[in-house]
């Protein structure tokens, strides 16, 4: 008998069989019965089995002799060629056979190459000649304009859309974020900012301001998936998944260095009831990953507050706390989602965000 897939269970929803709490249900006891998951997880999945690695190590290696062709001969002619053989390729592995892995890395390979051949033909250089003790070598020193650069990150980002349609693989999301930091780059080279942080939105940095928009953008989309698959049943809140990993790091990092070139006093207060207000985000969105990816900014910041001796010692105690709140709110998690969701009043979505009445049992 064959194992009943996420999609099976979407199917079933969609034909009036199952409702989505029941659906959701199956899925968690399905996994947790195979040691899979525990009914609090955060459905995340890379890979299904070695097969799936054997597989993208195969593959790895003949796109790297494809790019290595691509580079010594033609790049658009190469490249071109390459694009189709991934389109084909996808329907199988993707389409056909279903393997997460190798379709991560043919949707990263066809990102490349659309990335590669739209700079080729708006024939940006990528290599500067340089001279050292009468050797001339070339290195990487890519030279391009504004325009060179929006156009090449709008046509990429298009692109990688265009695939998701297709394919409907989660990761693409995350690559369409870094696509946006490319445009967000490309867009504010030009703007001459001279000031001491590009991140101070009170400095009117264009970099700062471009970032906050994208990782809004990113927390909306995110937030959009999230709300059609509620009980995380398929690829829409994977998706989603990938836009909270691109939302965090923009939003923390944008907001934490403003108010911390803001100074001890106001700015620190700031900062600390920004953090706060994101980890509460996280907790109603029941988004892990949206925490988990702005860890690293909290750590940083909070090293750099408290280390006014300049003995380097006070990352030991940041991390001692920074731990300890961490694992608390990770075995807590579910017990204190719950309260705050039912202490919160009536908002517009509340009802589209994951199940929280019943916290301590899978959804039935």
């Amino acid at each position: 008998m064959a194992d009943i897939t996420a999609e099976d269970l979407r199917a079933a929803v969609a034909a009036g069989q199952l409702t989505e709490a029941q659906a959701a249900g199956l899925k968690t006891l399905s996994e947790t019965r195979a040691g899979m998951r525990t009914p609090e997880d955060e459905p995340f999945e890379l890979f299904r089995g070695f097969s799936e690695i054997f597989v993208t190590v195969g593959l790895g290696i003949l796109l790297s002799g494809a790019f290595g062709l691509a580079l010594a001969t033609s790049v658009p002619v190469v490249m071109g060629l390459a694009i189709v053989a991934l389109y084909f390729l996808a329907r199988y592995f993707t389409l056909t056979r279903r393997m997460m892995l190798p379709s991560i890395l043919l949707v990263g390979a066809f990102g490349t190459a659309v990335l590669m051949v739209a700079a080729e033909l708006l024939s940006v250089q990528w290599y500067q000649e340089s001279t050292i003790a009468g050797y001339t070598y070339s290195r990487f020193d890519p030279v391009f304009e504004m325009a060179q650069a929006v156009t090449i990150a709008t046509v990429t980002a298009g692109a990688l859309l265009a695939w998701f349609r297709v394919f409907r693989v989660p990761f693409t999301m995350f690559l369409v974020g870094l696509t946006g930091f490319g445009l967000v780059i490309s867009l504010t080279m030009g703007t001459g900012y001279d000031g001491d942080n590009p991140f101070d939105l009170l400095e009117g940095s264009a970099m700062a301001w471009c970032t906050l928009v994208l990782g809004l953008a990113a927390l909306a989309g995110g937030i959009w998936f999230d709300m059609r698959d509620p009980h995380r049943l398929g690829r829409l809140s994977s998706s989603g998944f990938w836009l909270h990993l691109v939302a965090a790091p923009a939003l923390v990092n944008t907001v934490a260095q403003t108010f911390l070139v803001m100074g001890p006093g106001l700015g620190y207060v700031l900062m600390a009831l920004a953090l706060a207000l994101i980890t509460l985000l996280a907790v109603v969105l029941d988004r892990r990953s949206f925490l988990t990816a702005g860890i690293g900014y909290l750590i940083f910041l909070l090293i750099y507050v408290t280390d006014r001796s300049g003995e380097g010692k006070s990352w030991i105690f940041v991390f001692l706390g920074t731990g300890v709140l961490l694992t608390l709110l990770g075995s807590f998690w579910i017990e204190a989602r719950g309260r705050i969701m039912r202490a919160l009043p009536d908002f517009p979505g509340k009802d589209r965000l994951p199940p929280y009445k019943n916290t301590t049992e899978a959804p039935a």
